[in-house]
């Protein structure tokens, strides 16, 4: 319902305001966004092509509120050098997308928010994410098939919330113009979905990936029905309408083959963390400097499951 209220209120804003202007707010709006995305995104694998020499110098971005004892933390941001190339990398994608709104700029930046929208996005459970993909699945189906409304805010809005595909590639090369899209909801929904079986996978504890590969293939499977129906009848396909039946269909069929059903939708990852996937899970109100902060932050690390006594004047 709320992603139908902002779609709608998209397609209404379009037809209201001028779209040159609106188009040049986005722009630099996910200029900004999809510099840091991308930085974020390219970051590991950078950190594998620099030297062992290589300079690497810690920095720290810190800003706080107040002074003395009364002094808050707001923002405290670590980099090093090596995040900062991987920054002016990102740069030079984002001038490039700004200045040509070329689709291989669009694309990268595209990639980079689904790949962020995946990491940071997380669902518990199976019965969740049945219910989340089926609700997404009506509301696709309604909506372009329903409507014009999603074509045209898709064909509207000039910023990587899509991947294009260029149908003209081999007339044109790289300077292709017709392009047909696919919606950035469209991969981080089954995404996050398919990252779940992972973690369920890994909760078996059998050293196989069986319901994540299944999944996976699925989801490869849909898009390609996607794509062969969108040929066959030359008109805008829902991909939801064909991923979603994929991607829970597959995986509860090996499940009924295995006879696993009950584990998979008793299955609870709140409580699990993932290796390399560090979840923020409270929130510290302390008082005091920076260094009481990190102190503060130490201990409760080194004893989360213990309550520290507290004097009254702590308090």
């Amino acid at each position: 319902i709320v992603a139908s209220c902002t779609l709608l209120g998209l397609y209404l804003f379009f037809k209201i305001f001028s779209q040159e202007y609106i188009n040049l707010l986005l722009s630099m709006y996910f200029f900004v966004l999809g510099i840091l995305a991308l930085s974020h995104t390219i970051s590991p694998m950078m950190n594998r092509l620099f030297p062992a020499n290589f300079p690497n110098k810690q920095y720290q971005l810190l800003f706080t509120q107040g002074s003395g004892e009364s002094k808050e933390e707001i923002v405290n941001y670590e980099f090093d050098t090596k995040d900062l190339v991987c920054l002016a990398l990102s740069s030079v994608v984002g001038v490039w997308y700004l200045l040509r709104k070329h689709w291989i700029a669009n694309n990268l930046f595209g990639l980079a928010f689904s790949l962020n929208g995946v990491e940071l996005l997380h669902l518990n459970n199976v019965s969740t994410g049945c219910i989340l993909l089926g609700g997404l699945f009506i509301y696709d189906v309604f909506w372009v098939f329903g409507t014009n409304v999603m074509v045209t805010v898709a064909k509207s809005f000039e910023a990587p919330i899509k991947l294009v595909f260029p149908q003209d590639l081999l007339e044109k090369g790289l300077e292709a113009d017709n392009f047909a899209m696919l919606g950035l909801g469209d991969i981080v929904i089954p995404g996050i979905f398919i990252a779940l079986l992972l973690r369920f996978d890994i909760s078996l504890k059998k050293n196989t990936h069986t319901y994540f590969y299944t999944s996976f293939v699925a989801y490869i499977f849909g898009l390609g029905l996607t794509i062969f129906i969108m040929h066959i009848f030359k008109h805008a396909q829902p991909a939801l309408l064909y991923l979603v039946p994929a991607c829970i269909g597959f995986p509860l069929l090996v499940a009924l083959a295995k006879g696993e059903v009950t584990e998979m939708f008793s299955y609870e990852s709140s409580a699990e963390i993932l290796p390399h996937t560090p979840r923020l899970t409270h929130f510290p109100t302390v008082s005091g400097s920076p260094a009481s902060l990190a102190d503060s932050m130490q201990q409760k690390l080194s004893c989360p499951r213990r309550r520290r006594q507290q004097s009254p004047s702590a308090m």
